[in-house]
């Protein structure tokens, strides 16, 4: 079986080219061939015949291929067609075989390294003697290997047209020219894990041994997804390559190509290591690239489950770019912004035009598989010939348009998705730190660490950066995490360089695995320098200065009140709702004033831009401000005078606005009101509270006062949340999990759904409003520097894909609009108790395609029609509302205040708004990601803690060996792996258009009886077990067999 760590498409090359002792005749594609080899009508073959006579013509009988038997003899065509079937007629995905066969035959590693070697070696003598661009491009990859796309993001682009000049600026810019190593060299320190694609050969020969060693492609079940050991997926695991090692250089087994053939060997001098990835482009050429439009800049996002995967968003929303193996990625990590270059359309890849929109196909539908066996997958052929003519241009037309309306052999509709490769990094947004395990290599000056995030290269880590019995005693740290950072990657190795940052402490436990998280994802949670503590206030208790109070507007005797978690310390909003005489309201939102704290260029306010927020985990606060700050001189707490700022507005009691006004303020909140006291008002309002009911209340605004003005608050907020989904507004709810800790040791002692209630939805609805009336006041004073925050539409080709498997379904789900969409997913899907699980599955669904919102600044984007909040359906919208815990909002402070007069101008430019507003968005990304994680990692405690957990599920994806599942007890997403449910004697995937199913067969508990069959499909109920696994912090869940009688 091949190992775990190996991937289908990981590492191949791109673009291989021919030396100068080689013949320039073209030969053909593999998709080409491919396609040849199971399509042999005579139609086909004649277009064949007709496109090899042109090539003929065009470059004459003195580009024959050398050493080619009877080549005098053959007819061009002939010859021609001969090639394509033995260079590409070995066309299914590949899988690679052990290193060398019992009889001496070589293995598709060595013609694997073989190729890649001669590749380098032969590029610059190649340029030197005049060979074109488009001949260099004709050795390439199986563009069709990989039918797995992104689903998430795999998303159709149109061609960028390749530029000769950007080409011979890529030549300039290797490095390195590799030299071939002969059979005599060839079998020197092969690699334990390495994943190569396939081999290129060039002779019958080549294509017999290539045969031999081909392996039938294995899907990855549950249990290949584990570690085996420190090895890491994707990345080749040769310890000679490593740059800490300089003494010994790989050589690839192999044996010499046919431009070799007679001639002095390649390489037997020793040589210069092999170059792995390409030389960066110059920030010149860069620059030229983007604005001719021949680069893309993007981040890179990596796919978790399947890491020889990425993708960068397409510039017009559609499909993703996918960059396909690590050589592509060119040592960029997950988040990285960086510059792709699209490849030649003949490497793009071959996806399913019927690919299922929340699912992740592995092999081709309307296979039975059976468990714990190996399949192997039917190639399917690649449809695109490159063209070097326009006669040829048309030819490969006419052959692409007869394969996609293909229905013979069983060929279904295929479509392209663009590939590229990064030819330069801008901005490395990943923190290039990783948790993992370090593994002793013997007569290795270093060792391998292996990161917990496969997304992550394996890092190469000086012995004397380990502990220092680590050499003597390997075994006692094989449990121990370790945070290493990557201080370089050489572009002749296939790992990265480190240093051992720290030893954080045994896998499994609470404290090490959040530590390693915060750390993974760059979250400062150092104490704060004296330097920054002391921009704070020195004399406490800190009471509000007079002159301070003479400035401000005096709220201190209305009744104000906050509305928080009951766990909640840094308190940042309060509310106010007070009866007017003519039947209306005065009613405020009060947010605590941190910019008069945090002076804009102090070392409190630098070290509060680069945290930018606070991080949320599930047992404590990474705060964003010192806590001096957060829990007590900015927290609104109760009988206590705090400076705010104020939106208050005079509103009817059906929530039209009457008038408005901003400024800064100071209040005294006369209670700290839980969501749970607040939702106790609001569904009892003809009760009388008792004051022992509540926290203490100040004397002066009794306890009916205050269930009032939370009724009050109540009406006018569900008048106006009515208004804004008739208006056009969406929110898409998701499940979020909650956690009871043990007091003494802060391990879970349960879990439950969180419930957002009418008190959630009345604070909500508030802070709503408050901030789009700060964004319209500050863009109005500063067009130009006004700090925003927007949210783009969907992905256009997600929502129609979207759209036709819901069509399938039967779901009226309307995407034209966010204002359609949230009144469909509201329609009743059903009548029964399971309405709301559906509706969970649906707001999944149709979260796939949203894109994040963002934080920016307007003298940046030009077009005001780009600023608009999709979500929310409004033209301007910012956040104000949370200054103690976001940067973003104490920016959007100080501009409103300078825009009330109440304070000097911003001293930041535009430009600098706009570089803290991306800083911003990064860290919002990561601390959202933390939060996960957090709440992922004390989930997987409580299993090991309490587990099994039985619980119903809902079935939300179809893959062809797996399916996706809600657990509707804990709100948790899961995947199930058929491959790993004991009992299941064998399973059918099976496609309709965009609807996915499977059909299980358990085998029977009792000789004599049938088996039991069981569909499952979209909205399918199945009942699931969540049990810990052996590794530290994973669960997996399996699918209970049912009754026969289901």
């Amino acid at each position: 079986m091949d190992p775990p760590h190996q991937s289908k498409g990981g590492n191949r090359p791109r673009d291989g080219k021919r030396g100068p002792s080689q013949s320039t005749i073209p030969h053909q594609k593999d998709a080409y061939a491919r396609l040849l080899s199971q399509h042999h009508s005579s139609k086909f073959r004649s277009y064949l015949d007709q496109y090899v006579q042109q090539q003929g013509e065009e470059r004459g009988p003195s580009e024959q291929r050398q050493g080619l038997a009877h080549s005098e003899k053959q007819d061009i065509p002939q010859r021609k067609r001969d090639q394509a079937f033995i260079e590409c007629s070995d066309s299914s995905d590949f899988s690679p075989s052990p290193m060398k066969g019992k009889g001496g035959e070589e293995s598709s590693l060595s013609l694997y390294m073989d190729k890649l070697n001669s590749r380098g070696a032969l590029q610059e003598p190649e340029r030197r003697q005049g060979v074109s661009d488009k001949q260099q491009r004709r050795e390439r990859r199986d563009t069709n290997t990989s039918q797995d796309g992104d689903v998430e993001s795999g998303e159709e682009f149109a061609f960028l047209k390749q530029r000769d000049s950007q080409q011979q600026q890529q030549i300039r810019n290797k490095d390195h020219a590799y030299k071939v190593p002969t059979g005599n060299q060839a079998n020197k320190d092969m690699s334990y894990g390495a994943s190569p694609p396939k081999a290129f050969s060039t002779g019958p020969a080549q294509a017999q041994e290539k045969k031999k060693s081909k392996k039938k492609n294995v899907p990855k079940t549950n249990a290949d997804n584990k570690r085996d050991g420190p090895l890491h997926p994707d990345f080749d695991a040769d310890m000679s390559k490593s740059p800490l090692n300089k003494s010994k250089n790989m050589q690839p087994q192999g044996a010499t190509t046919p431009s070799d053939k007679g001639k002095k060997t390649r390489g037997s001098q020793g040589g210069s290591k092999k170059q792995v990835f390409e030389a960066y482009m110059t920030a010149e050429d860069v620059s030229h690239g983007l604005k001719r439009g021949e680069l893309i800049q993007g981040s890179i996002r990596i796919n978790p489950k399947k890491y020889h995967e990425a993708f960068i968003a397409a510039p017009d929303g559609k499909r993703d770019i996918f960059l396909d193996g690590t050589a592509a990625r060119n040592r960029a990590l997950n988040g990285d912004v960086v510059v792709v270059q699209v490849l030649p359309q003949e490497q793009w890849k071959v996806v399913k035009s019927d690919s299922e929109g929340v699912s992740e196909p592995d092999t081709q539908s309307g296979k039975s598989q059976t468990p714990g066996k190996k399949t192997k997958r039917p190639p399917s052929p690649d449809v695109i010939v490159e063209a070097e003519a326009e006669a040829e241009e048309q030819l490969a037309k006419r052959v692409e348009n007869i394969s996609l309306s293909a229905t013979e052999d069983g060929i279904k509709k295929e479509i392209l998705q663009r590939t590229a490769k990064v030819v330069y990094v801008v901005e490395q947004k990943h923190s290039r730190a990783a948790t993992g395990f370090l593994k002793f290599l013997p007569d290795k000056p270093f060792a391998m660490f292996s990161p917990v995030d496969h997304r992550v290269p394996r890092v190469n880590v000086p012995l004397s950066d380990c502990p220092h019995d680590f050499c003597s005693r390997p075994g006692d740290y094989a449990k121990i995490l370790f945070i290493v950072r990557i201080t370089s990657w050489p572009d002749d190795s296939n790992f990265a360089e480190g240093r051992l940052a720290k030893t954080l402490g045994q896998a499994g436990e609470i404290e090490p695995e959040t530590e390693g998280i915060l750390i993974e994802y760059d979250v400062d949670f150092s104490e704060f320098s004296d330097e920054v503590l002391g921009c704070l206030p020195r004399k406490l208790p800190w009471t509000i200065p007079p002159e301070e109070l003479g400035n401000r507007r005096d709220l201190r005797n209305e009744c104000i009140f906050t509305i928080d978690p009951a766990t909640a310390r840094d308190l940042d909003d309060a509310l106010s709702c007070k009866p007017l005489l003519d039947g209306n309201f005065e009613l405020g939102v009060h947010i605590a004033d941190v910019s008069y704290f945090v002076e804009e260029g102090n070392a409190l306010d630098f070290i509060a831009s680069r945290r930018a927020t606070s991080v949320y985990m599930v047992q404590k606060v990474i705060p964003m401000l010192p806590r001096l700050l957060c829990e007590e001189l900015c927290s609104l707490n109760p009988l206590t005078d705090r400076l705010t700022f104020s939106v208050i507005w005079k509103i009817t009691p059906e929530g039209k606005i009457l008038s408005e006004w901003f400024g800064r303020s100071v209040i005294r909140s006369c209670v700290k009101l839980s969501y749970d006291h607040a939702q106790s008002m609001i569904e009892a309002p003809d009760k009388l509270f008792q004051t022992d009911e509540l926290p203490p209340c100040a004397p002066e605004h009794p306890v009916d006062e205050i269930h009032q003005a939370v009724l009050n608050l109540h009406s006018i907020a569900k008048r106006l949340r009515a208004q804004r989904f008739q208006g056009g507004a969406l929110r898409l709810d998701q499940l979020k999990l909650s956690f009871t800790l043990d007091r003494e040791t802060s391990m879970p002692q349960g879990c439950y759904v969180y419930q957002y209630r009418d008190s959630n939805k009345l604070v909500e609805e508030f802070m709503l409003l408050a901030n789009m009336a700060t964004a319209h006041q500050i863009y109005r004073s500063f067009p130009q520097k006004a700090l925003l925050r927007r949210h783009p539409p969907p992905q256009t080709k997600m929502v129609d894909d979207l759209q036709e498997f819901c069509d399938q379904m039967g779901i009226n789900i309307d995407f034209s609009s966010a204002g359609t969409l949230h009144r469909s997913l509201n329609e009743t899907l059903g009548d029964d108790e399971y309405t709301s699980a559906r509706k969970e599955v649906l707001t999944h669904m149709c979260s796939r395609p949203m894109q994040m919102a963002m934080y920016f600044c307007t003298g940046v984007l030009k077009e005001e029609p780009l600023f608009r909040h999709y979500a929310l359906n409004v033209p301007f919208y910012t956040h104000f509302t949370s200054p103690i815990r976001r940067y973003a909002d104490v920016i959007v402070h100080r501009l409103l205040a300078a825009s009330l007069g109440c304070a000097p101008h911003l001293e930041l430019k535009g430009e600098e708004v706009q570089k803290q507003a991306s800083h911003c968005n990064d860290r919002k990304t990561a601390s959202k990601r933390v939060q996960e994680l957090s709440s992922e990692l004390f989930f997987s405690v409580f299993v090991k803690e309490s587990g099994p957990l039985d619980s119903e599920a809902m079935v939300m994806g179809i893959l062809d060996q797996a399916f996706d599942v809600l657990v509707l007890r804990y709100g948790v997403q899961k995947r199930i792996y058929c491959k790993g449910l004991q009992g299941l004697e064998t399973f059918h995937f099976h496609k309709v258009g965009k609807k996915g199913e499977l059909t299980l067969v358990w085998a029977a508990e009792e000789p004599g009886k049938p088996s039991v069959r069981q569909e499952i499909s979209i909205f399918s109920l199945v009942d699931v077990q969540l049990r810990a696994d052996g590794a530290p912090m994973k669960y997996s869940a399996v699918i209970k067999r049912p009754n026969e009688t289901a």
